[in-house]
């Protein structure tokens, strides 16, 4: 996500961006295929940033831009915030931080309800986006080891973090498992 931003940030332009990340192999793909998914999938997400967010991202610690690249995430995946804000969120609250595979199912269970596409999902496709959801949870410190699928912790975000979400609107704080009544005094 920071090589995209970089180059993003670099020419102003996203196409412009998308042929200097493929042209030179920024992303250090194996394949031409698999550069150009990962750098639509990445463009896409990073598309919805802000231009503070976007340059947060290209310059900040670590810490600072896994929790941009999740905040991209939470913007483009609506499946994402949701899962963060309806599981996660009130499984703290609730006082119960293990993240089981029954939680998972009876999510997209009750989202199918809304959403009859998901019904439609073969079983490999189901494991597949669980599997891709709880690596961006782990990668974006909401998920750490533990009983089930995990332990469900809230990252600790930097001041400039905090700065460029509250900015944006600080609702997106939710899917940072940020409780409704710190987002209302922010």
């Amino acid at each position: 996500a920071r090589i995209v931003a970089e180059s993003y940030l670099a020419v102003g332009n996203w196409d412009l961006a998308k042929a200097r990340v493929l042209s030179s192999n920024a992303l250090q793909c194996r394949t031409a295929g698999g550069a150009e998914r990962q750098e639509r999938e990445l463009r896409l997400r990073l598309k919805c940033l802000t231009h503070d967010q976007l340059t947060l991202l290209a310059h900040a610690t670590a810490e600072d831009r896994a929790a941009i690249a999740w905040l991209a995430a939470l913007k483009h995946i609506n499946f994402a915030f949701e899962f963060a804000v309806e599981v996660l969120r009130d499984k703290l609250a609730a006082l119960d931080p293990i993240l089981r595979h029954s939680d998972y199912e009876t999510y997209v269970d009750l989202k199918s309800a809304i959403h009859p596409e998901l019904t439609q999902l073969s079983n490999v496709s189901r494991s597949k986006i669980r599997q891709v959801l709880l690596r961006m949870l782990r990668e974006a410190g909401l998920l750490g080891a533990g009983a089930g699928l995990g332990t469900i912790q809230r990252p600790v975000l930097s001041p400039p973090v905090l700065r460029v979400v509250t900015a944006d609107n600080p609702q997106w704080l939710a899917g940072f498992l940020v409780p409704d009544t710190e987002i209302e005094r922010l």
